[in-house]
């Protein structure tokens, strides 16, 4: 694909961010797109490799090699229709995905991917410019209701599919505006929510009801729904947050990650925060606990609000700098990785266990007591330290769904990690007419995961309903 030698002689290209003195000033998004004659020449350096193993790598089965090659071919209207034809969002994808596909390229042998990512935004992106992006209304009506619960990735790519299948779809999303943790829980400085925004309005013109402020379970029962609908898809996402239970943790100034981030996230769409305390790192010694993605995010809001210090805990040891490549290519390698965030100024420490949160006189958190712990996370006698705090972050992920509210009222049957159990095959629940997809099924996961499993759960809906499906799986 692209051209025959030119992984040979067009060296790798991608996208640079603005530099951090200035990008801590602001939550705009900050990386810098490459010129389009040079996205057609990244394009070229896609090999005719035989065995494509960016498809194993890619969740949602891009075809990555056919948009690329069109790319070169500066066929942008062909590679986006080529694009869009397995990815419902690929300007989500294209900002905050890591990028397993890239991890998976050939050319990744010797470190040199393909820029898929980089490739994948700037089509999608010249798409929406040149308006070539529009509403896909069904022809025909199928007459058949479907409520799909919750309003992220997984939830509005099952939407839009159902949708464009011809049936009468409703969105149910208990924030005031649709797009889960992509829109309260990751900050516009990675990704804009106007493009959040453009999607919902292309929905909404292509049949789909947006239920905003709207929480089943709450304001509405799970039993209604399953009586008003002919299929019901629980896609809720995986909220409860993992817990740090030492001494200290119910002193103030000690949060969930979740709550700091989804704060900041109102106060830059303008939303009404609620009625709790405000959590700001602005004048603070920033703690973070938790070394992914969340605990990067917390990173880059904490600089931009004023922190005065950030320091990142990290429970596991240090990754190396690089990965073996006999052993891990094709697959996601465990390698070190600085993220945008980080690269603002934070410290990183690594194989560290909290063992208590410490008081001041007022009952805030002033310090943590820290050890360094072996490969077993046993505790390592002799390594003790204290690390002033004024503001700790919880960032160590998520445990499984909410079960208070739909989860219990439905009493649907659970998996031994507390998700709702449904298999890949027709995402059935333990319920009739009930299916269930995205984090809410599988845990805590990425985007691209969660618009696969949101498209196979609306093809398997589609089936159900109809008896068989044209939607892809």
């Amino acid at each position: 694909m692209g051209k025959p030698t030119g992984f040979m002689e067009i060296p790798k290209q991608d996208r640079t961010y603005s530099p951090a003195s200035d990008r801590v000033r602001h939550y705009n998004e900050f990386v810098l797109p490459m010129p389009e004659d040079e996205v057609v020449r990244q394009g070229g350096r896609c090999m005719d490799c035989g065995v494509p193993y960016c498809h194993t790598g890619c969740p949602v089965n891009n075809m990555i090699p056919d948009w690329n090659d069109l790319v070169w071919s500066k066929n942008w209207r062909g590679a986006l229709e080529t694009l869009q034809s397995t990815n419902n969002f690929p300007e989500f994808t294209g900002r905050i995905c890591p990028a397993p596909c890239e991890a998976a390229c050939t050319l990744n042998i010797d470190d040199n991917s393909v820029t898929i990512k980089t490739i994948e935004c700037a089509i999608v992106d010249k798409g929406w410019e040149e308006g070539w992006i529009t509403p896909q209304p069904a022809k025909v009506k199928t007459g058949k209701k479907v409520a799909v619960i919750g309003g992220g990735p997984a939830g509005m790519a099952c939407a839009q599919q159902l949708a464009r299948a011809g049936h009468d779809v409703a969105l149910y999303e208990k924030n005031r505006r649709a797009g889960g943790l992509m829109r309260y829980g990751i900050p516009d400085f990675k990704m804009s929510k106007s493009l959040i925004d453009r999607r919902v309005k292309q929905m909404e013109e292509e049949g789909v009801t947006f239920w905003t402020n709207m929480t089943v379970g709450e304001d509405i029962s799970m039993k209604k729904l399953v009586e008003d609908y002919d299929a019901v898809v629980m896609a809720g996402g995986s909220e409860k947050p993992r817990d740090l239970p030492v001494p200290g943790r119910d002193l103030k100034g000690v949060h969930f990650a979740m709550d700091f981030l989804t704060q900041q996230n109102r106060r830059v769409s303008h939303e009404p925060l609620p009625n709790v305390e405000e959590i700001l790192a602005g004048g603070k010694d920033v703690v973070v606990i938790g070394g992914g993605d969340t605990g990067s995010d917390c990173i880059g809001t904490s600089f931009r609000q004023g922190a005065l210090s950030v320091t990142q805990l990290e429970i596991m040891p240090q990754p190396p700098e690089r990965e073996d490549k006999a052993l891990t290519w094709p697959h996601w390698p465990l390698k070190f990785r600085t993220s945008s965030s980080q690269a603002e100024g934070a410290e990183r420490d690594f194989s560290v266990s909290t063992v208590e949160f410490v008081s001041d006189e007022n009952g805030h958190v002033k310090a943590m007591k820290c050890i360094k712990v072996d490969e077993k996370f046993q505790p390592i006698p002799g390594t003790e330290f204290e690390l002033k705090a004024d503001l700790v972050l919880l960032a160590m992920g998520f445990v499984h769904p909410i079960h208070e509210g739909m989860i219990n009222e439905l009493g649907v049957t659970l998996d031994g990690r507390g998700n709702v159990s449904a298999n890949t095959n027709d995402y059935k629940t333990s319920s009739a007419k009930v299916f269930a997809a995205g984090d809410m099924r599988r845990g805590q996961s990425l985007v691209v995961w969660a618009i696969r499993e949101g498209r196979q759960c609306a093809r398997a809906v589609d089936e159900y309903l109809m008896g068989s499906s044209d939607l892809p799986r």
